[in-house]
């Protein structure tokens, strides 16, 4: 059976980034809101304030929190690049998840938010050079020193973690 927190498996940082692989992974980034809009727009209150396992965030939470996330992970590049190896500021993912908007926004609010994030972020991710994605960040939970060719991979598989988790549940459901 699949583990329902992480059904494709946790994010591997391959030896390689390969270039192809790069731009697979901002082709993933590029798509993503699109794909995530298909996949939810027609689903009722109840069926987005269903969680996607027990004790799990609803369809809801995990559509806003892909919409948070993926903002920090376009500022993060952008100190990435302004700064030398900079600290970022971590951010408690349950704790925002619990939040009012979240649990209650209309969806529609954080999709429209994650194509303008997108977009500006594939933007700004095809114009970068080999130096440019050689810089890094240093995330203060881990301690670990974080390198902006591999974030990309880190979102392209945040994009498809969450697409699954909810994706699943449908399956489950019988409501796709």
């Amino acid at each position: 059976m699949t583990d329902l927190r992480y059904p494709i498996g946790t994010f591997t940082k391959p030896e390689i980034i390969s270039e192809e692989l790069k731009n697979e992974w901002i082709d993933t980034l590029e798509n993503f809101p699109n794909r995530l809009e298909s996949l939810v727009k027609d689903l009722s209150n109840e069926q987005l304030n269903t969680p996607y396992r027990e004790g799990g965030w609803t369809v809801r939470q995990v559509v806003h929190h892909c919409a948070d996330s993926h903002h920090h992970s376009y500022i993060r590049f952008k100190w990435a690049l302004t700064e030398n190896n900079p600290l970022i500021k971590a951010y408690n993912e349950a704790d925002w998840a619990e939040l009012f908007d979240t649990r209650t926004a209309p969806i529609d609010i954080s999709i429209t938010h994650l194509k303008a994030v997108h977009a500006k972020l594939v933007y700004l991710l095809k114009g970068l050079s080999d130096d440019d994605l050689k810089r890094s960040f240093v995330h203060p939970e881990s301690g670990a020193t974080v390198g902006l060719r591999e974030n990309i991979g880190v979102y392209a598989w945040h994009c498809n973690h969450h697409y699954a988790h909810i994706e699943n549940l449908l399956i489950r459901k019988g409501w796709k």
